[in-house]
């Protein structure tokens, strides 16, 4: 069981069938894998093979899902690397796992020279772009047109297959392990619920480096479908690909969902051709939920809970649940490719109706953190994935998010730790304490909000502390509001009681989590 199957599978039954559309680029599934084998070669000269790391810092685009195939293909070991992150954070990560080689696009080649200072081990820089080759970095269309296909290595199932990079509560983020059967057992999980169904057309809309967007890549290639690939997300870019192309699927992120059904020009463009939406990561709100539905009116909505170590998915709320008022405020009911239970702080299952944390046994389980065995050690004791969530879970097994155990803040669908801002906005002269937490945002589902006790009489303004962030941490981490106060709440033990700090916003909230 390896990621390559869907490459073979796909050009032996839909070889003719397009496979990619990117940038006025189409290529059927024959020319894909073609050139997917020929990358390979090119990439296991320049080192990657044997569970060697090859990253990938880019925009969406036909080049970014060949760079996956093709690492694979030679058995390597895939790095996708966060566009929003930082140079200093990009490097740091690299570093971690020893990434040998870097595939970068015209958008990011200046990022080049910074990221090569602070990782001296980076060894070689492929350019993935349209534009000149920079001096000093390989052309990926050259390395493709220099090398004859070589054969697939075929890696096991239980090899690592991609190293996929989640928030940390320390500031530092963590490498998530995954294997070829932990990412090939979740994809399989969205097909046996038929969340994407047989061939057809997949908008990659949302950033290719996120594990979701990964899972429907292997999924759309097993059944031979369509990858249809716009660079980033825009509404209209969206609206204009579903029209153009007969997008039959695409992942959104709620925040992205009420951006192209409340845009002024969305009833112009055909969009009937869309049988699936597909979301999560993130708050939705009915409202918005009950105009997608009218924007997308042959859609059937498809919400999924989960999480990076969970490759990635642990429940599913399929579209006839929809229809239920109740149901539709849950995050849906295990997978199949995972049990989920809720369980007290002993870890031993709670009664139904209980509120617990959520924890996740099966196939799709990670192999592990990077390097941070004693933190692999407590997230996977007793065998099951502690989420960090807490849920409860009702009669028939749907699981309803309450809280996050965790400080973690989802914005626009990207993770963000209220440690790690909290480190960096504390270094401030003016910030004697502060906290970090996430308030309800109608357009990213949540919004960074950082509550400060000023150093001196008057505290910092909040573009002062925004500026301040600018190279410490990625931009969608800064604060976007904040407030100030005398003095934080704290409990007897010292620590500051974040669920007073977050209960006037989160007042009258029905959906609080997903």
């Amino acid at each position: 069981m390896n990621l390559t199957q869907g490459l073979h599978r796909a050009v032996q039954q839909h070889p003719d069938d397009v496979a990619t559309v990117s940038a006025g680029r189409v290529r059927t599934h024959a020319e894909s894998v073609d050139r997917i084998a020929r990358l390979a070669g090119a990439l296991r000269e320049l080192g990657v093979t044997d569970g060697a790391r090859a990253a990938i810092l880019s925009l969406n685009s036909d080049r970014f899902a060949e760079f996956l195939g093709a690492t694979l293909w030679a058995g390597g070991v895939v790095v996708p690397v966060n566009i929003r992150w930082s140079v200093p954070e990009i490097a740091e990560s690299l570093a971690e796992v020893d990434a040998g080689v870097l595939v970068v696009d015209d958008v990011f080649a200046a990022c080049v020279d910074g990221i090569r200072a602070a990782h001296p081990g980076l060894r070689h820089v492929v350019h993935a772009g349209d534009g000149p080759v920079p001096e000093g970095t390989l052309g990926f269309e050259q390395l493709v047109a220099g090398h004859e296909p070589v054969d697939d290595v075929r890696r096991g199932g239980d090899d690592l297959a991609g190293i996929f990079y989640t928030g940390g509560t320390t500031g530092r983020s963590k490498g998530v392990m995954l294997s070829h059967a932990n990412l090939i057992t979740s994809a399989s999980a969205w097909l046996a619920a038929n969340t994407i169904e047989g061939e057809g057309a997949y908008l990659h809309a949302a950033p290719m480096f996120h594990l979701a967007d990964f899972s429907a890549w292997v999924d759309v290639t097993i059944v031979g479908g369509t990858h249809v690939m716009i660079p980033v997300f825009d509404p209209v870019a969206v609206l204009g690909a579903i029209a153009e192309h007969r997008v039959t699927d695409v992942l959104l992120v709620p925040a992205m969902i009420q951006l192209v059904v409340d845009h002024p020009r969305a009833a112009e463009f055909d969009l009937t051709s869309v049988r699936q939406v597909l979301y999560g990561a993130s708050p939705i709100s009915e409202g918005v939920l009950a105009r997608a539905v009218k924007t997308f009116p042959n859609a059937g909505f498809t919400q999924a809970y989960g999480m990076t170590e969970l490759a990635p998915l642990a429940t599913i709320l399929a579209p006839a649940d929809h229809q239920d008022p109740v149901r539709r405020r849950s995050a849906g009911r295990a997978a199949y490719c995972c049990e989920v239970r809720i369980v007290g702080p002993d870890d031993v299952e709670v009664p139904r109706g209980q509120v617990g944390e959520v924890v996740v046994r099966g196939g799709n389980v990670m192999l592990g953190y990077w390097q941070r065995p004693a933190e692999t050690a407590e997230a996977l004791r007793g065998g099951w994935m502690h989420t960090g969530d807490a849920a409860y879970m009702d009669d028939d097994g749907y699981v309803y998010i309450t809280d996050r155990i965790k400080d973690m803040i989802i914005t626009g669908g990207e993770n963000v730790y209220s440690a790690e801002v909290e480190s960096v906005l504390s270094q401030h002269p003016g910030v004697a304490t502060c906290a970090v937490i996430g308030v309800p945002d109608e357009t990213w589902g949540e919004r960074v909000h950082a509550v400060v006790v000023p150093a001196g009489g008057t505290a910092p303004a909040l573009e002062e502390l925004q500026a301040f962030c600018d190279g410490r941490i990625a931009g969608f981490k800064k604060p976007r509001s904040m407030e100030v106060v005398a003095a934080l709440p704290l409990s007897a033990a010292g620590k500051v009681l974040k669920r007073e700090l977050r209960a006037p916003h989160w007042a009258g909230q029905e959906r609080a989590v997903h």
